[in-house]
C-alpha cells in the first residue's frame, strides 16, 4: 500500500512516512495506528478494535491510545481540534478525514533481477519479492505463522537489489537473528536462522539460474576413449 494524503505518503512496502519529502520519525505501533486507520478509510474505528490490533492479548487503559494517537498528530503536524488527517469520534474510536489517494507502484520482480531470495519454513519453501516481505500471523503475511506466539505483523524482510534485511515491526515476543535479538534492521545471509516468536525460519539467497551454454562440437573438444 502507498498512500499520498496532503504532503504526506505512507508507504508499507518501505514502512515508511514522510512528510513534505521528508521522512518523518514514528514509532512502530504510531505507524500501525496510521496504517490501520488509512486502510478503514473512512470508516471510523473503535477504541476496543484498536486496542486489540495495537496491543493483542494485552490490556491496556485508553490513555495508552490517546498518546499514541498524540505522537501520529504531532508527526503529521495534525491538530486535534482542527484536524486535516485524524479525526476523534467523541464516545467511540478514531477515523481518517482527509483527502488520500492510492499511488501506484513499480512492479514487484524488476526484469533481469538476478537473484532468488526465499524462507524455509518447516517443508515450505516461501519465495520472497522485492520490497517488503511481511512475516506473522495476519493471512495476508507474505510468509504466515499461525501461532500464537507472534504477532499479526510480527517481523519483515526487505529485499533489495539483491541484499536483504530483516527487522521487527514492534512485536510482543521479539525477532532474533543468529541466536540474538535484534532491534534494527540487520542484512541477512544465506544459511541465517530467524526465530520468530517460538519458530525458526531459514534464509536462503542464491543467483536465479541463466540460460544453458551450447557444447562445443570442435573434434578437439571431443572426449578420446580409450582403444
Amino acid at each position: 500500500m502507498r498512500v499520498q494524503f496532503g504532503d504526506c505518503t505512507l508507504d508499507s512496502e518501505t514502512r515508511e512516512v514522510s512528510r513534505g519529502g521528508k521522512p518523518v520519525r514514528l514509532e512502530p505501533k504510531a505507524y500501525r495506528l496510521l496504517e490501520l486507520l488509512l486502510e478503514a478509510r473512512p470508516k471510523a474505528l473503535s477504541k476496543s478494535a484498536l486496542q486489540d490490533e495495537l496491543w493483542p492479548k494485552t490490556f491496556v487503559s485508553e490513555l495508552a491510545l490517546s498518546r499514541l494517537v498524540s505522537v501520529l498528530r504531532s508527526g503529521l503536524r495534525d491538530r486535534g481540534k482542527n484536524p486535516r488527517f485524524i479525526r476523534t469520534v467523541h464516545g467511540f474510536g478514531y477515523a481518517f478525514c482527509g483527502e488520500a489517494t492510492d499511488v501506484p507502484r513499480p512492479a514487484r520482480h524488476p526484469a533481469g533481477s538476478e537473484w532468488r531470495c526465499r524462507v524455509v519454513y518447516g517443508d515450505r519453501q516461501i519465495e520472497l519479492s522485492e520490497g517488503e516481505n511481511v512475516i506473522g500471523r495476519d493471512p495476508a503475511a507474505v510468509v504466515w505463522i499461525d501461532f500464537a506466539s507472534v504477532s499479526r505483523r510480527h517481523a519483515r524482510i526487505v529485499v533489495n537489489a539483491g541484499t536483504a534485511t530483516v527487522e521487527d515491526l514492534g512485536s510482543r515476543n521479539g525477532t532474533s537473528l543468529r541466536g540474538e535479538r535484534i532491534t534494527a534492521p540487520t542484512k541477512l545471509s544465506s544459511g541465517d536462522r530467524i526465530r520468530i516468536g517460538t519458530t525458526t525460519l531459514v534464509f536462503r539467497s542464491s543467483r536465479r539460474l541463466g540460460t544453458t551454454e551450447a557444447v562445443s562440437s570442435h573434434p578437439s573438444d571431443r572426449v578420446r576413449r580409450p582403444s
